[in-house]
């Protein structure tokens, strides 16, 4: 037995109670049997009493009794979704009787249509392959496949870790060591070797440009071509990371020597690429492939000479300038798909004239070799010549010169604004020479003899009186001129004297660091001690407020000094 439920009552019984009520129950019995004898003779009475009879049973009628618990009882029914029919037919395909007799010569030619045009397909194939073989022949270098496509992202990062852990010294080194001998030296300073890159293809080539990107200051691009011009051959342009020393993170092989390149300063990833045949390239570093993304050729303004020279304007536009030794001064603006050019000068020998035919005199066209915009004037710029001369020019005359200042006895190689001042450049030459340059004077402010030819000169970012330089002789000189007028705080040599020569030299943005550039293809990166990089103190020996107006101030100070003391050379 499984008892499912109980129920314990709250009930009595009582004998008393049920005896008294049974007694109730027959008292009501007998009533009831009189009313019924007598409605039964009542009924025999006939017709007539039938309404009073029935209004007599209604009135005798027992009240409904209450309901006791509650309970209503309520229902309701959902409508029902009316059901919609759908359908769609399809258009039939169309249909046509064919028949055809199906002989042994029709499938035999059948056979042999199929069979040619898979030999046509197979010769296709070989002579592309055969293309490509050739193309890799002519190419001096073969970039190596990637067959990693799947995992490239883990394993550039894991190749970097692996350098990191080769090489954790100079990375601790590039991070936190400072010289604390620069503590007992008065006003020298030392520059601390870190990392060499060197690729070992490029052995053959000279280092011809140097730049850094602005927006990630570990990486910086490197220009590969040849400075002996009779054994001219292919250039290389490859880009480097401080993250990876040991292999390029770019790599683009080219026809002709590569001679200068710039990295536009927004868009980080295009570049813009002069080469020794007169061609303006730029490469969009976010795009595969190895050829450049624009390309000038002679039906589009290409230079007849090398181009020495390209420089992004300073603005956010897609427009650079280049410069080349056959005289042309040439606005590259970037369309959707081509280079559009424009002549924005034509360089000319102001005091040497040629007689041409039937006597008409000619005017000698001169060869640029650097050039460079001003930070704060847009339309304002320099232009260094292989006759030794600068000229001020602008864009607004196309015709004439602003200035022309008698620099050097030898080509400029490089000619650059201040960052800070707005009057001041600087120049170097093959002649041996540095000079430091006010516009508004014709005379130099600043010689420097270095002893050798100078390869390539650069401003400090983080001052307006430091720059640096470099020399064929292997040495690398740092000059202060809040320090020290009249020689460099540091001349370290970097490379054999003998067997090596330093091209250029350029300074990272941010960090405190070097890239010196040599004949051998390879580039050392060097770290500045904290003498070189010293801050100027006020007359409580307290560093003064850091910014562009302190660096102004700075310069203007020491030209000032110069003017009163009538000095035009030191």
């Amino acid at each position: 037995m499984a008892v499912h439920f109980v129920l314990e009552g709250c009930l009595e019984h009582d004998d008393d109670a049920s005896s008294v009520a049974s007694e109730d129950i027959l008292e009501d019995v007998e009533p009831a049997a009189e009313l019924d004898e007598d409605t039964s003779g009542e009924e025999d009475a006939g017709e007539d009493d039938r309404a009073d009879s029935v209004a007599s049973k209604a009135d005798t009628q027992e009240p409904k009794s209450t309901n006791q618990f509650n309970f209503i009882e309520r229902a309701s029914q959902s409508l029902n979704n009316a059901l919609q029919g759908r359908s769609c037919q399809t258009i039939p395909p169309p249909r046509c009787n064919y028949f055809a007799t199906a002989t042994q010569w029709a499938i035999y030619d059948a056979y042999m249509d199929e069979l040619q045009q898979q030999e046509m397909k197979k010769e296709k194939q070989k002579s592309n392959k055969d293309d490509d073989k050739t193309k890799k022949k002519i190419l001096l270098i073969e970039t190596p496949r990637d067959d990693i496509t799947q995992v490239a992202k883990a394993a550039k990062l894991f190749e970097r870790m692996v350098n990191q852990n080769t090489f954790n010294e100079i990375a601790q080194d590039f991070r936190y060591f400072e010289d604390a001998a620069d503590e007992f030296r008065e006003q020298e300073g030392t520059l601390l070797p870190l990392w060499k890159f060197q690729y070992d293809k490029a052995r053959i080539m000279s280092v011809t440009s140097l730049c850094w990107n602005h927006i990630y200051p570990d990486f910086f691009g490197v220009g590969l071509g040849s400075y002996d011009f009779s054994k001219q051959g292919r250039g290389m342009l490859l880009f480097y990371t401080l993250k990876n020393s040991t292999f390029p993170e770019y790599i683009f092989p080219t026809s002709s020597g590569v001679l200068c390149l710039d990295i536009h300063k927004q868009h980080s990833y295009l570049v813009a690429v002069g080469f020794y045949d007169g061609c303006v390239c730029v490469y969009n570093l976010k795009k595969n492939g190895l050829d450049p993304e624009y390309k000038s050729t002679v039906n589009s303004g290409k230079h007849s000479d090398p181009v020495w020279q390209v420089r992004w304007q300073n603005d956010n536009s897609l427009n650079f300038y280049s410069v080349s030794c056959d005289g042309r001064v040439v606005s590259w603006t970037i369309m959707k798909n081509e280079l559009v050019f424009t002549d924005a000068l034509r360089l000319i020998l102001t005091d040497r004239v040629s007689d041409g035919l039937d006597g008409i005199e000619e005017l000698i066209t001169a060869s640029g070799t650097s050039c460079d915009f001003h930070r704060q004037i847009d339309t304002l710029f320099l232009v260094g010549t292989e006759e030794g001369k600068i000229h001020k020019c602008s864009k607004n005359y196309s015709s004439q010169y602003l200035e022309t200042y008698d620099a050097h006895n030898m080509a400029v190689d490089t000619v650059k604004w201040n960052p800070y001042h707005s009057k001041v450049f600087i120049s170097c030459s093959s002649d041996w020479t540095v000079k430091i340059w006010d516009h508004d004077y014709k005379a130099p402010m600043f010689t420097f003899e270095l002893n050798a030819s100078v390869g390539d000169v650069a401003w400090a970012p983080y001052s307006s009186t430091v720059f640096a330089a470099v020399t064929t002789d292997g040495l690398v000189h740092v000059f202060d001129l809040a320090i020290n007028k009249y020689q460099a705080i540091c001349q370290q040599p970097v490379v054999s004297k003998k067997k090596t020569k330093l091209t250029h030299i350029e300074f990272n943005p941010i960090h405190p660091v070097v890239i010196v550039g040599d004949d051998r293809g390879s580039v050392i990166s060097l770290k500045l001690s904290p003498n070189l990089r010293k801050k100027p103190k006020g007359k409580k020996g307290r560093d003064l407020v850091e910014g562009p107006e302190a660096e102004v101030a700075k310069m203007e100070k020491l030209l000032s000094l110069l003017r009163d003391l009538g000095e035009s050379k030191v």
